[in-house]
């Protein structure tokens, strides 16, 4: 990677990355309870289905993937008054500490906003707290199913 940020784009403008970024969820997230990669492939495709919500972020530098994003309708089913949410961030482990989970995050965000919503929202494990709380996220909830939950508003 060079001293620049990789560019991050739509995952309908570059599917080549929806494998990668398929196993990356299901690795991080998905794997340990069980549920088969299929299920995760399903969930990615769908990112690439239409024009709006779900979506795929992509940081990438040509064929190299560096990491990713979603804007989804909602993340939490105790929840579901917030909408939409980011979800599923993952930055490879050679790009980590480098501003590319803010830049990934800031991006969905704004794919929210763009959208017409004037909140959105993410839940994180509480630890996370202070990377969200540093881009302008604020607490709204804490212990839903062991996770805290944020928002961040026009």
């Amino acid at each position: 990677m060079t001293a620049s940020l990789p560019v991050i784009s739509d995952l309908r403008d570059r599917p080549e990355f929806a494998g990668t970024i398929a196993d990356r969820v299901w690795q991080a997230w998905w794997r340990e309870q069980g549920v088969a990669l299929g299920e995760i492939e399903a969930m990615v495709t769908e990112c690439m289905d239409g024009p709006d919500i779900p979506l795929s972020l992509v940081a990438h530098e040509g064929p190299d993937f560096y990491g990713c994003a979603h804007l989804i309708a909602s993340d939490l089913d105790e929840r579901p008054q917030y909408t939409p949410w980011v979800a599923a961030v993952w930055v490879e482990e050679k790009t980590r500490k480098s501003g590319l989970g803010t830049k990934l995050v800031l991006a969905a965000v704004e794919q929210g906003f763009w959208r017409g919503s004037d909140t959105v929202y993410l839940c994180a494990e509480p630890h996370l707290a202070p990377f969200y709380e540093k881009m302008g996220w604020r607490c709204i909830e804490e212990g839903v199913e062991g996770l805290t939950v944020f928002s961040i508003s026009r």
